[in-house]
């Protein structure tokens, strides 16, 4: 199964997200890949260290190669690189994706990494991208590469309006380019269950039908440390609250 975690604003989770629930289904021995396509490198970054020297040619190598004509074609799989943690691999971004992107557009290399995925269909039990905060080149390759979409969502009446717009944007791919793609969930993040206006919102949305997600993701300083050390929360606190809210959120996701 092939998840994306996207949202066109930046700051709501995206790579908080996509980590921790890659992270639980590694530990539970599923083989595991998150892909990184936000030149920021967030999730990159999360499961490898700020520090770490990767050793596959990252999201950034492999676009580089779709982009030249080779006798050999190399094998997607060359550029990914493994985490410290078992089952957990990661094709890690770097800066140059910036640089790469009007030459891939241009091309219309859209469908190049749900071929790599296809590809790759045999190695991996499950797979996460983690997209930029833009409906770009990279972010439609990710919504045409997978089969699942998970919304991140902030509890607060700006996010609640640009949601509808962000849902339409995944209608329109799933219309014109990947009849796979589903909506597996809006992830409601950093919720206050004490303050009303969190409460509200998320019960608007409940309202209007849209398949919000449970358990919510509480706000909590821990994943800041959990950033810090480059520690997915099931491997620096098993037992917290937010652990235990990632792994039930994991289970709904089936």
């Amino acid at each position: 199964m092939r998840y994306v975690v996207f949202n066109q604003k930046g700051g709501v989770g995206k790579s908080t997200i996509t980590c921790n629930l890659a992270a639980i289904d590694a530990s539970q021995g599923l083989r595991t890949l998150v892909i990184d396509l936000d030149s920021q490198g967030n999730s990159s970054h999360y499961l490898l260290g700020a520090d770490a020297d990767p050793q596959g040619d990252g999201a950034s190598g492999f676009f580089e190669h779709v982009l030249k004509f080779a006798l050999r074609p190399r094998d997607a799989g060359e550029f990914v690189s493994p985490t410290p943690w078992e089952n957990l691999s990661v094709m890690h971004a770097d800066a140059r994706l910036d640089e790469l992107q009007g030459k891939l557009e241009s091309r219309y290399k859209i469908y190049k990494l749900r071929e790599a995925l296809d590809a790759m269909a045999q190695d991996y039990d499950r797979i996460w991208i983690d997209t930029p905060p833009a409906l770009n080149f990279y972010t439609r390759s990710a919504l045409i590469a997978a089969q699942r979409c998970l919304i991140p969502f902030d509890c607060d009446e700006f996010s609640r309006q640009a949601l509808y717009a962000l849902l339409a944007s995944v209608d329109e791919i799933r219309a014109d380019h990947n009849a796979e793609l589903e909506i597996a969930g809006i992830v409601v993040n950093q919720f206050q269950p004490r303050a009303n206006l969190p409460r509200r919102v998320v019960q608007a949305l409940i309202d209007e039908g849209l398949p919000v997600l449970s358990p919510y993701l509480s706000a909590s300083v821990k994943v800041r440390e959990s950033h810090e050390y480059a520690m997915p929360m099931i491997h620096l606190d098993p037992r917290h609250k937010l652990t235990q809210e990632f792994v039930a959120l994991r289970e709904a996701l089936g």
